[in-house]
């Protein structure tokens, strides 16, 4: 389902791109690049990252995407489509682990990334765009607003290890 989505550019220089493994490193300095991120992510630990890399990018219903700005990674979030059988049988689109490069927040790029997001999901046929946000994330949480999603559930999470 992710296969056939195309490079696209976003704003002027910047293109939203299939992730390729030499995107890892990047992709993980962005999931770092904050507080929670930074207890979270173990950047020297190349071996965690090349397997779940492996994973997405051989499952179908995975999109990992970047942002390039020239040859750097600016941005970078992950698309799962998810089919069920609750709304009607409804695709939703669940997106994961948004990050956009310090540098580039304020410009209206995470604006026009989730805008994609949208479309893509709107192509597919996807009767919903989902997304989780960490309770402390709160400038997140009104960018999200900003853009129309609501505050509509209460997560649960379960740590297994």
């Amino acid at each position: 389902m992710g296969r056939d989505i195309a490079t696209e550019e976003l704003v002027p220089g910047v293109f939203v791109d299939r992730a390729r493994f030499e995107d890892v490193p990047a992709i993980v300095r962005l999931l770092a690049d904050d507080r929670l991120g930074a207890s979270r992510e173990a950047p020297d630990d190349p071996e965690v990252y090349r397997r779940a890399f492996e994973d997405i990018d051989a499952d179908p219903n995975q999109f990992l995407a970047v942002l390039r700005r020239g040859d750097r990674v600016v941005g970078t979030l992950q698309l799962t489509f998810v089919p069920g059988l609750s709304r009607r049988g409804a695709l939703r689109v669940q997106v994961e682990a948004v990050r956009v490069h310090g540098g580039e927040r304020g410009t209206g790029l995470g604006s026009a990334f989730m805008e994609w997001v949208e479309r893509v999901a709107r192509g597919r046929g996807a009767a919903l765009v989902q997304l989780t946000s960490d309770r402390a994330r709160e400038d997140a949480h009104r960018f999200y607003e900003r853009l129309g999603y609501a505050p509509s559930h209460l997560g649960f999470k379960k740590p297994l290890g």
